[in-house]
């Protein structure tokens, strides 16, 4: 048998930060359920294979169904709620050791930087001559 993608201990963790499902006023087809698309989600991205190639037998709709989702919980904040989640969990265990923690200076502004805007040089003020085209002398020639 193969081995579980979300186990129940997992999916009792991500359950409560899923948003509710969209009413449907019009009706429509069942909404694929939201363990079955997580399944896919993490198949997917676990294995590399193109969302187009998500396998049938697996149970979990479509490929596009699933992206649609991920994308869904993106914006709902989901996977940012989830990965704080987790965090507090491995911490609460003791099972992070800071010491080896990176932070990524990029993402903070400069302590006392400057926060004025910096003059930008126009760079289509003149423009350089073609150097691909250009204009031949005319040539007189004379009646003789």
């Amino acid at each position: 048998m193969a081995k579980l993608l979300v186990s129940d201990d997992l999916w009792a963790a991500i359950a409560p930060l899923l948003p509710p499902e969209p009413p449907k006023p019009k009706g429509g087809r069942p909404r694929l359920a939201d363990r079955a698309a997580l399944t896919g989600i993490l198949f997917v991205l676990k294995s590399g294979l193109p969302w187009e190639m998500l396998p049938a037998e697996m149970g979990c709709g479509s490929g596009m169904s699933c992206w649609r989702r991920l994308r869904d919980w993106h914006e709902a904040g989901v996977w940012a709620a989830l990965h704080r989640v987790l965090l507090e969990r491995l911490q609460a265990a003791g099972q992070i050791d800071w010491r080896r923690a990176a932070l990524d200076s990029a993402s903070l502004p400069a302590k006392g930087g400057d926060l004025r805007q910096g003059r930008t040089r126009p760079t289509a003020a003149s423009r350089a001559p073609s150097a691909t085209s250009w204009s031949m002398p005319e040539v007189h020639h004379s009646a003789c």
